[in-house]
């Protein structure tokens, strides 16, 4: 995976996560919108619109790290393509 494209999905994930979780119960306990579809726990009753924003922030959270591991696999088979290629 190259550089790039891991930070740019990190930084989605990442947003998208934070929105979804943390941030859509703020809003919620701030105001009395029901939600849209950028806030979409928010349709949701009280008890149940925690949870999926409490499980949108595991997801990002997992995703985060599939995209760490992939990268550090990565960045390892680059590596090791430049060793052989300067033991050769």
């Amino acid at each position: 995976m190259h550089e790039s494209w891991y930070r740019l999905l990190s930084i989605v994930v990442f947003v998208v996560g934070l929105w979804e979780g943390p941030l859509a119960v703020v809003y919620r306990l701030v105001s009395d919108d029901g939600g849209t579809v950028l806030r979409a726990a928010n349709y949701l009753p009280s008890p149940w619109c925690y949870v999926v924003a409490a499980g949108a922030s595991v997801v990002a959270y997992a995703v985060l790290a599939v995209l760490d591991t992939g990268r550090k696999k990565a960045l390892a088979r680059e590596k090791a393509r430049h060793d052989a290629r300067s033991a050769a």
